[in-house]
């Protein structure tokens, strides 16, 4: 057997775990949330509640990097372009995090401009972007986030802004290239930028690939993530 052969086994064993793991995982966020429901309400809040819900969201996220990544590195991931409503579309993302954001405290709003009530993108990909970007900004925030899309130059925009500290400088330097980035010693890998950046080029029309990008600043003042869709 070739080495070759040898490594993608091990990352089919890698992917296999990591969907059992996943799998493990929803059944434990289910069981917590069923146990909740039967405390007194006094007893259901608290810091140690944003806490778990916020580590089961990004651990939930973490998974879902980890087989798409393996997906596209072995051809596996399909790109399903359709035109969605950009409103229903954010809406149902927030609506995803809704326990997260309230257990944070973090006020999470959004605007759409009337001139792109549509975008041509594969709603599963682009709504794990999106979620990973929100998981992220709430991890930083300190109130409010913010969810913005436009349209510019023939393109979908979509921002996420937060009012927390903003991303670190080395993360803004190395956006040409994200995997550069990766850092397995920090706490925070950039594997999800990586991620991010690859599911962004995917989406191509006319010979434009779509882009990601980060900066510090935007109407909150803190990490502002904007991504780019032709």
């Amino acid at each position: 057997m070739s080495d070759e052969q040898e490594g993608l086994n091990f990352s089919m064993v890698i992917a296999s775990t990591v969907h059992d793991m996943k799998n493990s995982l929803a059944t434990v966020m289910q069981a917590h949330n069923d146990w909740l429901q039967r405390l007194p309400e006094p007893l259901r809040e608290g810091a140690q509640r944003g806490v778990i819900d916020y580590e089961f969201a990004r651990l939930n996220g973490m998974m879902v990097q980890l087989l798409g990544l393996y997906k596209l590195g072995v051809n596996q991931l399909p790109l399903r372009p359709d035109y969605h409503e950009v409103d229903d579309f954010i809406e149902s993302q927030l609506a995803l995090h809704h326990e997260v954001l309230g257990s944070r405290g973090v006020v999470a709003s959004f605007e759409v401009d009337d001139l792109c009530p549509l975008g041509f993108f594969d709603r599963e990909l682009i709504g794990s972007l999106v979620a990973n970007v929100i998981i992220n900004a709430i991890r930083f925030a300190r109130h409010a986030i913010e969810i913005k899309a436009w349209e510019e130059g023939g393109q979908l925009l979509l921002s996420i802004n937060d009012d927390g500290p903003g991303y670190r400088p080395e993360l803004i330097e190395l956006q040409s290239d994200f995997e550069q980035g990766i850092n397995t010693v920090s706490g925070s890998t950039g594997l999800g930028l990586y991620f991010a950046a690859r599911i962004a080029e995917r989406h191509q029309r006319n010979g434009v690939k779509g882009t990601i990008e980060l900066a510090n600043g935007g109407r909150l003042g803190g990490g502002l993530f904007i991504l780019r869709l032709p």
